[in-house]
């Protein structure tokens, strides 16, 4: 009797609660231009709503409230009301073109990289003033911001090389030769390294900063297009696009950890990566096949895909809820 009692009482208080509150993944469709705002607990659309050219990497503002969407087609950025999946605003930066590389660094500055016109551009959302500065590199695609917000670290695929930031005087301050196609970059949570991924080769590159010289040079499936840190600063997981899979590996030893499959293949057009706040779940972009795989990391298996608009690639998980229409838009 008292069991009972008991799974009654517990049974009467979840439905007084109501549902937990559960993460939000938000998709940048480049296939259609649109972005997608889809309940991870139901794995279900809440939201489709229109972009700039096709849109790409995500940033989220520091309090959660809004997601800025670059255009990688055009010369803007897209900001978005998340708990109301609408547009805000578009900033348009031209003659800054092709913006990519994106964070949301604080409440008044957003760093863009621009591969078009090789710059990047340090923004103010507030007034929608912004400065630029040159890479003098070329293919300046994905960036990293060090822990304290004052250093951009850009990837230039086509030089071989890291430009280094000043963020706060928007000055060049170096470039760092890696050789190779650099494009996949990821900064740990201490700031002292550099994580960098080779289109050239299936390798991962470790970059001390404060020599910037290489400290280690890592095995990957071919080859590692993306790089995320999880939020414990644990681990560090690469993206390979021909293979299909994940490469996992401890950020303080600097080893291989394992190596695990989703699709096993280059149709899947894997790509971006976004892992959720507890680091346990990771979220993979397929884009080939217009889905997301979600990703248990301790397991090392696929626990489900949940389908995005043509072309899903950019992608950022955020605390909160979305309602799914009676019918998905």
């Amino acid at each position: 009797m008292r069991l009972r009692n008991l799974v009654s009482s517990l049974l009467f208080a979840a439905i007084v609660s109501g549902p937990a509150s559960a993460d939000v993944l938000i998709v940048g469709n480049k296939g259609e231009d649109t972005v997608s705002f889809i309940s991870l607990k139901s794995g279900k659309l809440c939201a489709r709503v229109s972009t700039g050219k096709a849109p790409h990497e995500i940033a989220i503002s520091p309090d959660g409230r809004q997601a800025a969407v670059v255009a990688y087609g055009g010369t803007s950025i897209d900001l978005f009301n998340i708990r109301e999946q609408r547009l805000v605003r578009r900033i348009d930066l031209a003659p800054n073109a092709g913006p990519h590389g994106i964070a949301w660094i604080s409440a008044g500055r957003i760093a863009v990289t621009f591969d078009r016109s090789n710059s990047v551009a340090l923004i103010d959302p507030r007034d929608l003033s912004f400065t630029s500065v040159a890479t003098g590199q070329r293919g300046s695609h994905m960036l990293a911001v060090s822990p304290d917000g004052r250093r951009a670290h850009v990837a230039n695929i086509l030089s071989g090389s890291v430009t280094v930031i000043d963020l706060d005087r928007m000055v060049k301050l170096r470039d760092i030769a890696t050789g190779g196609n650099p494009e996949a970059i990821a900064i740990t949570r201490d700031g002292k390294d550099l994580w960098v991924g080779d289109h050239s080769g299936p390798r991962v590159r470790v970059i001390d900063l404060a020599t910037g010289k290489l400290a280690a040079t890592l095995p990957t499936d071919p080859f590692a297009i993306r790089l995320a840190m999880t939020p414990d600063g644990k681990t560090a997981v690469a993206s390979n696009f021909q293979s299909g899979t994940l490469s996992l590996f401890d950020v303080r030893s600097r080893r291989p950890l394992r190596t695990i499959k989703l699709s096993g293949s280059a149709k899947a057009m894997q790509v971006t990566i976004a892992i959720s706040n507890n680091s346990r779940l990771a979220y993979v972009a397929e884009t080939g096949s217009d889905q997301i795989a979600e990703v248990d990391l301790r397991a090392g298996k696929v626990l489900r895909r949940i389908p995005t608009g043509r072309g899903g690639d950019g992608l950022a998980v955020i605390k909160g809820n979305c309602s799914v229409p009676d019918r998905e838009p």
